[in-house]
């Protein structure tokens, strides 16, 4: 590069960055992007393309720096919208990604993944009616988006529409969305046999994602109540408790209420964040990160009490969990949990809210296969739906002496 014109050098720098782009040498075109940018300071189509070279490396908050700069000098650069919206929406931004998600769509960049992006942001919004929209617009453009016809399904059960949910998560299935998740999804609106257990896939990410708000949310907004019902009779009585383990411990709100009875409180939860916050309440000896069925089954050491507060709902079939907790529970012993209240009849119901529902009959029937015996059951509130209590049945059981 003999010229020493700033000007031309940065022409040069730019044409190379496109070539390396092109190429996907990405780290090296921002390299020579920002080489062209620092003789030429400000230089719309520099900061452009550097952001979106920067968005592609998933490198968002410089992203969104660089983009934003290029949308204020040249707001009618669709691309760098694009990108600043996508950038915006990695890292939570719902509000400022659908604003420049919105502008590069008029821009022209009608793409049916755009407007499937546009509407998860509308969705964090809480914005249904715009997340609709953004959705037809989606599945209109590009009627094969299987993630597209998934996510309308989940708005339309949300919503109450379960015709309109089934035909979307059928739809969904049919042009290659997750095969497991949506046959999921579309037992939960269509009734009849339920799958025997959720998706491992479905519960993780849920709770992973709730983690930072799961007590507040949970406590304050939806006033829920199993943790304090379930364990009452358990903290009243007075009865010392060696070893405790907690099933679906979440964020440790059951091992803060029984540690001062117990010895050591160990707990499980499917969610590593969740895992997390309870390790962190200094209320377990060890929280384990997997699944309920292979940490009970993980040992033969005898246990004095096994709680499950509002966990079962996202288990499903409780006949092998029954089972692997009579193995762990010594004489004496007690098996503490609540269910959310079938009331159709169905022993075992999986609802449109995906979590899953069971009978009375059904729990006192697997008490019995499993060696147990009823000490205590009660019917109360676990938390509120829409401003509605929703029923649960709390269960004390204790293993059988064998002959």
């Amino acid at each position: 590069m003999s010229t020493t014109d700033p000007i031309e050098q940065a022409k040069a720098l730019f044409v190379e960055g496109n070539a390396l782009f092109e190429a996907g040498r990405l780290q090296d075109a921002a390299a020579r992007y920002q080489a062209a940018l620092a003789l030429v300071p400000g230089r719309p189509s520099i900061l452009a393309n550097l952001g979106v070279t920067q968005c592609r490396l998933s490198q968002w908050p410089e992203a969104v720096d660089t983009l934003t700069q290029a949308t204020t000098v040249d707001p009618t650069n669709r691309d760098a919208w694009v990108a600043l919206g996508l950038s915006h929406e990695a890292l939570s931004h719902w509000g400022e990604a659908a604003l420049a998600l919105q502008h590069g769509i008029r821009l022209g960049a009608n793409t049916g993944q755009l407007w499937l992006s546009l509407a998860m942001c509308r969705m964090r919004l809480q914005q249904p009616v715009e997340a609709l929209h953004a959705l037809d617009q989606a599945v209109a453009i590009e009627p094969t988006l299987g993630e597209a016809w998934s996510q309308r399904g989940s708005l339309m059960r949300d919503t109450g529409r379960h015709t309109e949910a089934a035909r979307s998560y059928e739809q969904a299935l049919a042009h290659g969305a997750d095969e497991t998740l949506n046959r999921f999804y579309l037992s939960s609106v269509q009734g009849g046999a339920a799958p025997a257990h959720p998706p491992a896939l479905y519960v993780e990410a849920l709770f992973d994602e709730y983690a930072d708000d799961f007590q507040s949310h949970l406590v304050e907004q939806l006033n829920y109540q199993a943790h304090t019902t379930l364990l009452a009779p358990l903290r009243t009585s007075g009865q010392r408790f060696e070893r405790v383990l907690d099933l679906g411990c979440g964020t440790g709100l059951c091992g803060r209420l029984i540690q001062a009875q117990a010895g050591a409180v160990e707990g499980v939860d499917l969610s590593g964040a969740m895992v997390a916050q309870a390790q962190a309440s200094g209320a377990y000896r060890r929280v384990v990160h997997g699944d309920l069925l292979a940490f009970l089954r993980e040992s033969t050491e005898p246990v004095d009490l096994v709680i499950a507060a509002d966990v079962f709902i996202y288990v499903g079939a409780l006949d092998a969990v029954f089972e692997a907790v009579r193995e762990r529970l010594q004489p004496g012993g007690c098996f503490a949990f609540s269910v959310e209240l079938s009331t159709d009849g169905s022993e075992l119901k999986l609802l449109p809210s995906l979590r899953y529902a069971h009978s009375p009959a059904y729990i006192d029937r697997l008490a019995a296969l499993s060696g147990f015996r009823v000490r205590q059951t009660w019917q109360a509130p676990l938390r509120e739906d829409q401003r509605q209590p929703v029923m649960g049945l709390y269960v004390l059981l204790e293993p059988v002496a064998s002959a």
